[in-house]
């Protein structure tokens, strides 16, 4: 009797395995949903803990700065970028809204003019429905929820913050290898992710600029953020400055000249430099990226989706240091031969 009840144990010992491992990545997920007000800025405040570790150590080494003062400077930066990110939206939307009736003028020779072209083309439409749809377009409503979604991810740098001056106060000296392989490998991502986001937003920001576009320093910042997310990331950011492109000129040689720019920044940005200064260093599986993507965006919102890679990385590194989750690490990197 006690041999068949081991033979089944065994038997049945991968399917108890992977049914323990649905339970527990679901309580996993639904904590992560409850808690995200605070893990978030949590979350944050560790990844900027390690560039920010990273970056103090080089000054130190190049500069001969104290650890206490390069972190002092860094936190110093981080804040400055908060407090002028915020100025210049609030100026971009305010000068967008007080030209809120010449855009509602523009937006009805736009559709005048496109129902023209379908005229001449044989095409019936009905120019008062048109006008009535155009007339309930949120535009101005979508401007400020986009705003208003900024300035809430930015009053979360309030504990982000908090976050930031505890964990510099509480840092040690010491580190297991583990956690240090973590640092290194997530913070070298993530500064270089920084610094080719910084240079797309420079050259979106130029480029809108030029062309006298509105909000032009909330496209640059948005830029800067939705790079972070692979290959979804770029694409929405290209397309974002195109409708206020279109309230202020139509289809004329401003927009193309814009969507022509920026697509030419973000592949070069993102194709050429990037690919070449990052290389795999994260390792991922794409399909796992993509999938990732959805998840954390599900989980955390659009901050999830920013902070999926490194996220996933951390999990992959983390499974990788057990025999029995190896294999769901390989699969997370796509290389079958481990």
């Amino acid at each position: 009797m006690q041999n068949t009840k081991k033979s089944l144990l065994e038997k049945y010992a991968p399917v108890n395995n992977v049914c323990l491992m649905i339970l527990a990545a679901t309580a996993v997920t639904a904590m992560l949903v409850y808690a995200k007000v605070v893990l978030l800025p949590f979350m944050l405040a560790v990844f900027i803990s390690m560039v920010s570790n990273t970056i103090a150590n080089w000054l130190n080494r190049k500069f001969k700065l104290s650890k206490a003062i390069s972190l002092a400077f860094i936190l110093t930066l981080f804040i400055s970028f908060i407090f002028l990110s915020v100025l210049f939206i609030s100026s971009s939307i305010e000068s967008f809204i007080r030209s809120a009736d010449i855009y509602s003028q523009k937006l009805t020779y736009a559709l005048d003019w496109f129902i023209g072209i379908l005229q001449k083309i044989g095409i019936k439409a009905d120019e008062a429905l048109l006008m009535e749809y155009a007339k309930e377009i949120p535009v101005m409503g979508m401007i400020q929820k986009m705003g208003s979604n900024i300035f809430a991810l930015f009053t979360n740098a309030f504990l982000v913050t908090l976050f930031l001056v505890f964990m510099f106060i509480g840092r040690g000296q010491s580190s297991t290898p583990f956690i240090m392989s973590v640092e290194k490998n997530i913070s070298f991502y993530l500064i270089v992710k920084i610094a080719v986001s910084i240079l797309a937003a420079i050259c979106v920001w130029v480029v809108l600029s030029a062309l006298s576009t509105e909000l032009a320093s909330m496209f640059a910042l948005l830029t800067f953020l939705l790079n972070f997310i692979p290959n979804i990331g770029p694409s929405i950011a290209t397309v974002l400055p195109l409708p206020v492109l279109f309230l202020q000129y139509g289809f004329d040689w401003h927009l193309w000249c814009a969507l022509i720019l920026v697509t030419a920044v973000h592949f070069i940005v993102g194709n050429i430099l990037e690919t070449k200064w990052l290389g795999k260093s994260m390792d991922l599986n794409p399909l796992v990226v993509i999938g990732s993507l959805i998840f954390w965006a599900l989980v955390w919102g659009v901050m999830g989706a920013l902070l999926a890679v490194p996220l996933t990385a951390i999990l992959k590194m983390i499974l990788e240091r057990s025999e029995t989750t190896k294999p769901l690490a390989d699969f997370i990197s796509g290389n079958k031969n481990k």
